[in-house]
């Protein structure tokens, strides 16, 4: 895989999947991400109670589930027994990674569990799909991109510092990229992240409108909820 993506050739990765248009996290969000025609996919990992890597943003099943309590609360079974939409289920990363194995798509793996374990096994299962080098591990916590860089040679992407839940010192030096919302994204961002080494990134845009501001601004990489939008205005594809 070549890591080609520029303002000119804006990268498009699904934000869940394409949660806009299907049930987040979910085997049937990444297969319409891929069957609308994504460059990447995001996605969330956390642990069950037993110890299992799954896929979910939020750390209660609450809002996304027709159950209740903590991801690390349940086993994967107990997880597996809700309705995460659909009649879909909480995916394991093997199952996502198995969807995508062989394919160019880029992966977006955002570390919802910030333990060493959890990022050691899930950068072990990447390397055992051979899909290492085509993903980025994301984290809120800088802690865990700092050490997924350092220890495991790693592309991650970052976040800017006000954004952060854990900032720490010396952090941007192992960023590849850095992810700006919406609110912080502009021309000027842009520009000092290129001068720092650190390739912009922007999510949401999810209007023609949001997507040209991005491009026109410099992002070369774009995460949203809605891919439409960017695809018609990056790739000439209406839906």
């Amino acid at each position: 895989m070549q890591w080609t993506q520029s303002n000119q050739r804006m990268w498009i990765v699904g934000h869940r999947g394409v949660r806009a248009l299907e049930p987040e996290n979910t085997m049937r969000s990444f297969k319409r991400a891929i069957e609308l025609g994504v460059d990447g996919i995001e996605t969330d990992v956390q642990v069950t109670k037993d110890g299992a890597l799954v896929l979910m943003h939020d750390h209660t099943v609450d809002r996304t589930t027709n159950g209740t309590g903590r991801v690390d609360s349940l086993s994967l079974q107990e997880l597996r027994a809700l309705d995460a939409g659909q009649g879909e289920k909480v995916p394991l990363l093997s199952e996502f990674l198995d969807l995508v194995r062989g394919s160019d798509l880029m992966l977006n793996v955002e570390m919802k569990d910030y333990t060493p374990e959890a990022l050691e096994r899930t950068v072990q299962m990447l390397k055992d799909y051979r899909l290492d080098e085509q993903s980025v591990i994301a984290c809120f916590d800088s802690r865990v991109t700092t050490r997924a860089h350092a220890l495991y040679g790693m592309k991650t992407q970052g976040f800017l510092k006000h954004a952060l839940k854990v900032w720490e010192e010396g952090c941007e030096a192992h960023y590849y990229s850095i992810g700006v919302g919406m609110k912080d994204v502009s021309r000027q961002t842009a520009e000092e992240l290129r001068k720092a080494g650190i390739d912009p990134w922007c999510w949401c845009p999810d209007t023609e409108e949001e997507v040209i501001a991005c491009q026109e601004a410099g992002f070369t990489l774009l995460t949203a909820n809605d891919v439409r939008p960017a695809l018609k205005v990056i790739k000439g594809i209406e839906y």
